[in-house]
Order: C-alpha cells, then structure tokens, then sequence
C-alpha cells in the first residue's frame, strides 16, 4: 500500500499531552489487512519516543468514526486496514474524505493525531437516474426548443466524476451540456427537426454520460421522446367510396357494411364518430350506422324493384378541440331476389272475333312486366294448349294474341285462353290470367228442318182455318242469323196456296178450306224456311198431305136397283134347290177404307126363314128347298151398311115370287135387252167409270212426273195404303190406295161388272183386306210414319 506522509507540528500548549499530527493518504478500496504504515516506527521518530518502549506504553488507537477501519499491530506496531473504506460511502458528496485516528500511548500518556486522508479512485461509472427517462414534447413544437435532461451521477471526485455527455446520432435532436454553479454538468435536447407523430410518435435516444477517469468509466441512458398529439390529422377512410351488395330480402338488422376510417392522431383527437350526411332522403329509413364502430346496419326493408341502389354519405369526425372530419360514399347495391312474378296486363281486346277471322288476326295485345331483373325479370309466355290462339312477341315486353287456327261459333262460342308468363329466376314464378274471347256469329248454317219430307194426314171435313200441322227449322247460328221465317213455294205441284198458308213466324200450317177426300185424296208442296242473315240462307222441306176419309158418305145401289122408293121383283121357280141364286146385289161407297167395306143383310117375313145373303157379296140364295107352306110372294128388305163409325146404312126392297116352271122366270139380270139406239143404265155407269179412270189415269201419271222433279227421295215411303183383291170365286176386295172396286159375279150369273177408282200414288206396301167366299175377312196394314190430324 502507497502512502503518502505529512506531518504537523506539535501543539505545545496542550499541557502534559504531546500531540501532533501525521497524515497519510491511502487510495479507497484497499483491501483488509492492508499496512498504511508502521505507526510505532513513525511515533517513535516523529515523537521521540522509544520504540522498545511502545510495547510498555500499550499503544493503541481511537478512531472518531462510529465505524473503525485502521487498527494497530501491537506486536509490530504497524496501521493496518481493518476494514475495506468506500470513500463515496464514507464521505458522501465531499471532495475531501479525511478519517481522523488518535494514537494514545500510556505512561506517560501521549496522544499524537494521525490524519488517514482516502484518495478517490475512479471506482464508480455515472450513474443515471433510471434506465429511461421520457422526455414528452409537442408535434407542434419550433426547432431549436430545448428540453432538459436529468444527468448522471457519478460519486467519484475530481477527475474521475463526469466529464462529458454524448448523444446517440439521430435527425431531431442534438445534445447541449452547461456547467452549472456547482460546476455539475446539465444537458438539454435541441430540437433541429419538426416533428410528425403520425410519422414517429416515438423517438429513442441514449445517452451516455462519461468519467475523467483513466480509464474511463461512462453510464447510458435511454432518452424516450415522446411526440406528443396535435390534433393535426383529418379522419381517413380506406376507400373513398365503398361498394356493397346486399339482397333485398335481407333480414332486418342485419350488417351490411363495416367502415374503417383512421385517425393518425391519438386520444381524443383520434377518436372517430361516424354519422350520415345530414339531408339524404329516405336512407335513415333504410339504414343506421354505429357512431363508434361504423357499421351500417339495414333497418328498413329493401326492394329491389322500388330502388336499385342507395348512395350514403358518411362522415367520420375525430374528438379534437377543433373537430376535423372526412367523408365517403357508399353506395349499396341492391341485389335483385326473384321476389316478382311476371305481371300480365291487357293493353287491348277485341269485344269479338268473327267465326270466320282469318288465321294471324290480332285478338288481343298483352304487355308482360316483371319488376326483377337479370334472369329474374327475363319472362317467358305461353298460352294454353288445344286452343286456336298463340301468342307472338312484338317487342320487348309485348305480345299479341293471335288467331292460329280455325273457329266454329256453333262448335265453341266462347274461350277462355290462359296466358301464363314465367320467369327465369330460380325457382321460377309464373302468373296467369285468363282473357275470355267471344266468337260473334257469322250466317254459315242454312236453317234446318228433322226431316227432308214431312207426311202429314187430315180429316176430311175438318173447318177451314184448323192447324194442320207445324214444322220447324233449327238454324244453329244465333241473332237475325238464327230468326227463321217460313213461307210456301209457288212452284209446288198444285197451288197450295189456296188450299193451306202458313205463319211466317211459328210454322204453323192451316187449312184455307174444307178438304173432301172423294174430290182430292193427297196433294203435296213445299215449304221453305229462310233465315234473315246477310246473305240469308235457306232449305226446304216437302210437305206429303194425305186427306183422311170419313164416314160421310152412305152406300149406294148400282142399278138395277139404285132407283129411290121402287120396288124389283125376282122371280124364282118352285122346284129350285137350296143354294138357289135369286139375285144379286151391288151398292158402292164413296168413302174408302173401312168406311167404304160394305156388309149386306136381309130381312124377310117373320117365320120365313128361306133366303140367305151372303155378308160380303150382296148374293141372295135360297136356304133350302120350297114347301107347300111358303108364301107365293116373298118381300124381302135387304140392308146394306158400311164399317165406318157410326155405319151408314141404305135399305132396297126385293119381291120375290115363286113360280111353277122355270119358264115363267123373267130373266132379269140374266137377259136385258138391248136397243140399239140406247144404252142401259148399267152400261151408261160403266162408260163414265171408264172414261173417269182414264182421266184419273192421266192426271195421275203426269203427278207423278212432277212429283219425281220436286220432292224429295222417299217422300211417300212411308205410306201405304189399304188394296183390296178379287177372288176367283165370285168375292170382291178392296184397295184404298187405288179406290179400286172389283165386282165379280159368281159363274152362274149372266155379265160381271167392274167400276174402278184408280189413286194417283201406286202403294210400295198396302193394307190388304180379303174377303173369302165365307163371307169373313182378314185385314193387314202398315201404317205410315206420318202425322195423323184429327
């Protein structure tokens, strides 16, 4: 240990103590043990004193510190280092650090001042307050402003305390150090930049304080400069206009869109408020927004076909004392949901299409929307299958309903076409609607009557102005095109319009007059119905009459006995046989039918009971032979009565006289003379039946030509009349349909006659009536398909 020594003189005055002063300088930090000096040596030389007599005198020190740090070898005498000395912690901020030690040694007592001065050595590095310190300045702030540092400490003295400051190479600041009064070392940062926060709101700095000491020692520091905010900085969104699609069927409450703004200042002067842009009209209906986080929330619903797309205006304004804002638009798409199906409207439609409209005519014009768009809104119509309609797109949106195929009012007045317009979207919405088209008549039915030939039969007798009959056409068309009017055609066979007329209106066909079946027994004509469309239409319909017999005409006798109120005589012999011809006799009907079927009876006196007449042929026969008892002359009353209801009846009376001999029989019937320059009765009936049948005959055959030129085929197929056939055997038959009578007599009698009333219409099929030589009759008949008039 080095140790440096100085010595003080004595203090004479202090009496009977000896004392002075001897100073020794030792650095700090030396070690335990350490020898500052051999103290016994230094006393005895600086005091005089014996050394061998230390030992005796007990030397010993006292130190004036509560801490002792020196003490002394009493064996050697030597100042040695009790304990290791921290100057800086001995003497605290002094430049000086001396320890004061009393050396006392006894008999005589003696105290000498040791002055122990400890040297500082460069044992401590500057110390900074803390490993940081902040220093805060304004973003605002001018260059060339100074801010204070704290310095370092450094316990070392002299040299070995701060000798200098440095600070670390940046572009903002540099470094200013002052001495101040205490002859301490200050710094101070000079600011040779403005600041931006936004750009850097932190700066680092270090600074390092260094010592004189050899070597060196230094300590750091990290400046922390803090930029402190100004509200300098607007609001600053991401985008100037946000773009969002949202589909109109998006649930209320729902986020459509989240803004970010940013605020590159901090606290209040960053803190960001959203809000809308006053005066936008209908978007706070539809739209709210978060003021703190700027989320755009839907709170009203959306459709797409009312507004495509909705632009907002937003404003984002910081919380600085002078609030600074930006804005930005957003604009919100509206995304088309198949939410629409198509709308069809009317735009025209005829009241009605003729039945005879030519394909491709126009009905109707139709306009097809849908409010969606994209393939939500492309639309496509049909009509409904099995109709004469379809449907042609205009353009666009339009479409016309037209006449594709043929129409028959008769058919289908009416249709009720179903246009459907779908949509593309998925899935797809359609909608219908029904127009109703009415199909106006056209005159293209001629009125119609059942039947091409109608048979009607009448009554004889029946009063004029009676119905005979009604017909009636259909015309299927409707209006003037259906009202039928009748009337007859004037170039019928016969006039028939003296004979009937018919209501134009109802049809109904009435007699002009009293029919009389023995004057005309049938007739034919022709009605016509016609309709009053433009141009009219019309048939025809044939009218058969067939008069009807009545009973209105009593059975007449053919001569010889047709005279009125006179009496014939027969003369017939005593010896005749039974079976024996005595006369016969004829009348005739005019009637036909039943009505003109005669039956013949006879009357004779009472308990006579010997003449028979045959029933159907007028024959009187004897029944048996004749006797004693019988009369000579017998009267005999002979009735005869047709089938009508009620019969006719006419009577003639026969005297029949009996004679001897065969030659007394008058030849009545037998033989009738004949004059030359006359006729008989019999042949002057028979010459105008003849001539009358011939007549008859023509009259017929040329109806019957005209009949073929004007009715129809089958006109009288239906109808057929009653004949009446002759036998061999001497009966007689009837035949309604040719008013034939055949009068045949029997082989014994003299001539036969014959009267015919031929019909103009030979029968296809007859109603037989035969009558045998039995006096009995079988009848069959067909009737006609006709209408019979009571």
């Amino acid at each position: 240990v080095s140790c440096a020594k100085s010595q003080t003189p004595a203090n004479n005055n202090v009496g009977s103590i000896a004392s002075a002063v001897t100073r020794y300088s030792i650095p700090e930090e030396i070690p335990e043990g350490s020898v500052v000096t051999n103290l016994a040596a230094d006393l005895a030389k600086d005091l005089g004193l014996n050394v061998a007599d230390l030992g005796s005198r007990v030397l010993h020190i006292v130190s004036g510190s509560s801490k002792k740090h020196f003490d002394v070898d009493l064996k050697t005498g030597a100042l040695f280092v009790l304990e290791s000395i921290d100057r800086e912690l001995l003497c605290p901020n002094s430049q000086t650090c001396t320890e004061i030690l009393e050396a006392i040694v006894n008999k005589p007592l003696e105290m000498h001042s040791v002055e122990i001065q400890i040297l500082d050595i460069n044992d401590h590095s500057p110390v900074f307050p803390g490993k940081s310190q902040t220093v805060r300045i304004a973003e605002t702030a001018f260059t060339g402003s100074k801010f204070p540092l704290l310095g370092a400490d450094d316990p070392d003295i002299g040299s070995n305390s701060i000798s200098s400051y440095k600070l670390s190479q940046n572009v903002f600041f540099s470094l200013e150090v002052h001495t101040d009064t205490t002859q301490r070392l200050s710094t101070e940062l000079v600011l040779l930049k403005n600041l931006d926060r936004e750009k850097q709101s932190m700066i680092r700095l270090v600074l390092t304080a260094v010592d004189g000491g050899r070597p060196s020692r230094s300590g750091t520091t990290e400046i922390i400069v803090i930029v402190l905010d100004a509200n300098d900085n607007a609001p600053v969104f991401s985008k100037s206009m946000y773009k969002v699609l949202v589909p109109e069927n998006v649930v209320l409450g729902a986020t459509a869109l989240k803004l970010n703004a940013t605020d590159l200042d901090e606290d209040a002067n960053g803190e960001i408020t959203y809000s809308f842009k006053q005066s936008q009209k209908g978007i706070s209906e539809k739209f709210s927004i978060d003021s703190s986080t700027g989320e755009i929330s839907i709170i009203g619903t959306l459709d797409y076909e009312t507004t495509s797309a909705y632009e907002i205006r937003v404003e984002a304004r910081d919380g600085g004392a002078t609030p600074l804002a930006s804005h930005c638009k957003v604009l919100v798409e509206v995304v088309d949901v198949n939410d629409n199906a198509p709308d069809i409207k009317l735009s025209s439609l005829l009241d009605s299409v003729r039945e005879d409209a030519k394909k491709g005519t126009v009905i109707a014009l139709i306009t097809v929307q849908d409010k969606d768009g994209g393939k939500n809104g492309r639309v496509h119509c049909f009509t409904s299958q099995n109709s004469p309609f379809e449907l042609e797109t205009t353009q666009g949106k339009y479409y016309s309903l037209v006449l594709s195929g043929m129409l028959d009012r008769e058919v289908t007045a009416l249709y009720n076409v179903s246009i459907t317009a779908a949509d593309e979207g998925i899935p797809p919405l359609s909608s219908t609607t029904v127009l109703t088209v009415h199909i106006s008549d056209v005159n293209d039915n001629v009125p119609r009557f059942p039947e091409p030939s109608i048979n009607v039969h009448v009554k004889e007798n029946s009063p004029a102005g009676a119905v005979i009959t009604v017909v009636s056409a259909r015309d299927i068309d409707i209006m003037e095109n259906a009202q039928v009017t009748y009337s007859l055609l004037t170039n019928s066979i016969m006039s028939a319009s003296s004979a009937v007329n018919i209501n134009s209106v109802t049809g109904e066909i009435y007699s002009m007059q009293s029919f009389n079946y023995e004057e005309i027994k049938n007739f034919q004509f022709q009605v016509q119905a016609i309709d009053a469309g433009l141009p009219p239409l019309s048939s025809i319909v044939t009218i058969n009459m067939f008069i009807l017999d009545e009973n209105d005409n009593r059975p007449a006798f053919l001569p010889p006995y047709s005279e009125p109120g006179s009496v014939n005589t027969e003369n017939i012999p005593y010896s005749a046989e039974a079976g024996y011809f005595v006369a016969k006799i004829r009348a005739v009907d005019a009637d036909s039918g039943y009505n003109a079927l005669l039956s013949y009876y006879l009357t004779e006196p009472k308990g006579t009971n010997l003449f028979r007449i045959g029933n159907s042929n007028g024959e009187i026969r004897t029944k048996r032979r004749m006797s004693d008892n019988d009369l000579k002359t017998h009267q005999l009353c002979v009735l005869v009565s047709d089938h009508g209801e009620p019969s006719l009846s006419a009577t003639v009376t026969i005297d029949v006289v009996v004679v001897e001999s065969m030659d007394d029989v008058r030849p009545s019937l037998r033989q009738v003379p004949i004059k030359e320059d006359s006729f008989s009765d019999l042949n002057l009936y028979l010459l105008i039946a003849i001539v009358s049948v011939s007549v008859i005959f023509l009259l017929s055959l040329i109806g019957l030509i005209a009949a073929k030129c004007y009715r129809t085929d089958g006109s009288f197929s239906g109808y057929s009349a009653p004949v009446v056939t002759a036998h061999p055997d001497g009966s007689w038959s009837y035949s309604k349909s040719t008013q034939q009578y055949d009068v045949c007599f029997s082989s014994d009698t003299l001539k036969s006659d014959v009267v015919v009333f031929p019909s103009p219409f030979p029968p296809a099929d007859a109603e037989l009536i035969s009558i045998n030589e039995g006096d009995t009759f079988t009848r069959t008949q067909t009737l006609p398909i006709g209408h019979l008039m009571s």
